[in-house]
């Protein structure tokens, strides 16, 4: 503020050097004269603001938006302006305050949708309460000729129906209107959570689903997948691999096409990161040590696409059930070729957001909901395989 005073007055003496001239001046030029002028706006981030510092930085970061870059840069020239250096807080004992960290609140921590993430997304029709797909039961027939003129091998296709319902998954939160009106942005972190507590809901069911009570039916529980049921009191990283190894074999026989994707319990692929064979050498690598005797490579850390095994990408996804036989302590991984496992969403599967004001008016309560229609299908079950067992139960 001194410095841009220091400019205005500068650029009244200069006014007032050219009005001198000027008087004197036989053919008098007009010339616009640069004007500093000080006003008090308001900062682009503050309590209570349009703007949300950190929505921005996502947006500037991560989608590109322009308007948030600008709003970014804007906030950074403010900050230099605001918070130069004038003394020490001592000097401002009543000026200098807590700086609101409302947008720092700490969400809950859920597992998201990561399994769902990688599976074919296919919008939902804009009407019905189910799916049906058609599925070739009995194919085309070819052989060779026996004779010229003689008869070809000719059998009749059929096919049969695969229908999947449209299921509804919803949450929802009451909260006072006290709180939303005179609260900061509690709107915004219920409608976080809410979608959180969705995308969580939806890839638990996706991959273990009981197929009741209008849930769908996990891939887990799909008749008809591959399975691989593997038991053993000393398990070993070595025998897991070789166990993934058949589960890709199994997809491969039967579908006559590679897997695309393999998922599995966070612990497990912690398990296999940290597993040595006999030589005390890691199984896996981290992706940028690449070795002669690995089974795959990837990081330690993380969740989507951590790294793979075979040349096939594994997605770590923290709704794989690790609560599964006898003894309730064993986990699964699952082996697909995602063409073929179907998810049927609207709006990129993010979901819908309602706000309804009068439902309970009479206490000053809003009622916030998240909702999604969505409809799921494994619609050739020679797509997946399923490793289950004991041998799942070891962890580091």
């Amino acid at each position: 503020i001194g410095e841009l005073r220091e400019i205005q007055v500068a650029n009244l003496e200069a006014a007032k050097l050219r009005a001198e001239v000027s008087a004197t001046d036989d053919a008098p030029e007009e010339r616009a004269a640069g004007r500093v002028t000080i006003t008090d706006e308001p900062l682009t981030y503050r309590d209570r603001g349009e703007y949300s510092f950190f929505q921005d930085m996502y947006r500037s970061q991560v989608l590109s938006d322009p308007s948030a870059q600008q709003r970014i840069a804007r906030h950074q020239s403010e900050m230099e302006l605001e918070h130069r250096a004038d003394g020490t807080s001592s000097n401002w004992a009543g000026l200098v305050v807590p700086q609101y960290a409302v947008d720092l609140a700490v969400a809950k921590a859920q597992a998201g949708r990561h399994y769902a993430n990688t599976l074919r997304k296919i919008p939902l029709p804009e009407s019905g309460l189910s799916v049906t797909v058609s599925r070739i039961t009995t194919s085309s027939t070819a052989a060779a000729q026996s004779s010229e003129n003689a008869a070809i091998s000719e059998t009749t296709i059929d096919d049969t129906t695969a229908t999947a319902t449209i299921a509804t998954y919803a949450g929802a939160q009451d909260i006072s209107r006290q709180a939303l009106e005179r609260g900061d942005r509690v709107d915004e972190m219920i409608y976080e959570d809410l979608a959180l507590s969705y995308a969580t809901k939806l890839d638990h069911d996706l991959i273990d689903g009981a197929g009741t009570s209008g849930t769908h039916t996990g891939t887990l529980r799909v008749s008809g997948i591959g399975s691989i049921d593997t038991d053993d009191a000393s398990p070993t990283g070595y025998e897991t691999w070789q166990k993934i190894i058949k589960g890709i074999g199994t997809v491969a026989g039967a579908k006559f096409l590679q897997p695309t994707h393999i998922c599995m319990a966070p612990r497990r692929w912690s398990y296999l990161v940290g597993s040595l064979d006999s030589n005390n050498r890691p199984l896996l690598t981290p992706n940028t040590q690449l070795g002669t005797n690995v089974i795959g490579v990837g990081n330690a850390a993380g969740v989507e696409a951590v790294g793979n095994i075979a040349g096939i990408p594994v997605v770590v996804d923290g709704n794989m059930p690790v609560d599964l036989g006898a003894g309730s302590n064993e986990d699964a991984i699952l082996i697909y070729r995602a063409d073929d496992v179907l998810l049927w969403e609207n709006g990129g599967g993010a979901p819908m957001l309602a706000r309804y004001d009068s439902v309970g008016s009479a206490n000053l309560t809003i009622k916030i909901i998240a909702f999604g229609y969505s409809a799921f299908m494994v619609r050739d079950p020679n797509s997946v395989c399923a490793l289950t067992g004991t041998l799942y139960s070891a962890t580091l």
